[in-house]
């Protein structure tokens, strides 16, 4: 009976509520410091980056300031080769965030996601890929969950979600 219950209690939509915010916890990301370019872009004043407003994979609407389709999981190569290649605001320079960058846009005073979802759409409380290799074993890659903000090593061929930046003209 407790399997149950706990099955049906997982599953239920009331359990996989939104974002909850401390306000006894300073805010990281105000939303004043960003401006939403309202082409798929956020600008950040404090850090001088160009932030993707979608999850890799999703596309933004400009009609209804959100993200549709899929976030697409990669490997950390494909990260690399899918900055390469994405055209994103008509930009070509979009990298896959080092571990500071990524850093930078966690919202430390919310959970599940640990993002300002004002300001970013398309999120997963899920693990995102930074550029920073492993020191001890160039095989692993640090990434960070927003689900908590906590960062860790993943092996590079372990599939992650990618939110890519890019330095401001």
């Amino acid at each position: 009976m407790k399997t149950l219950f706990a099955s049906i209690l997982l599953l239920s939509p009331s359990f996989l509520a939104a974002q909850t915010c401390y306000s006894t916890v300073p805010e990281t990301t105000s939303t004043a410091r960003f401006t939403l370019n309202n082409d798929g872009t956020v600008s950040d004043s404090v850090t001088g980056l160009m932030w993707q407003t979608c999850s890799y994979g999703q596309s933004y609407d400009a009609d209804t300031t959100s993200c549709t389709n899929s976030a697409i999981k990669t490997s950390w190569q494909e990260a690399l080769r899918a900055s390469v290649n994405d055209r994103t605001a008509n930009h070509d320079d979009w990298q896959v965030p080092n571990n500071k960058e990524l850093a930078s846009i966690l919202e430390h005073s919310c959970v599940t996601p640990s993002i300002n979802e004002v300001i970013f759409k398309g999120n997963k409380s899920e693990n995102y890929w930074t550029s920073t290799s492993g020191v001890i074993d160039p095989g692993f890659a640090w990434v960070y969950t927003f689900d908590r903000g906590l960062n860790s090593l993943h092996a590079k061929t372990s599939n992650v979600y990618l939110r890519l930046v890019r330095y401001e003209d």
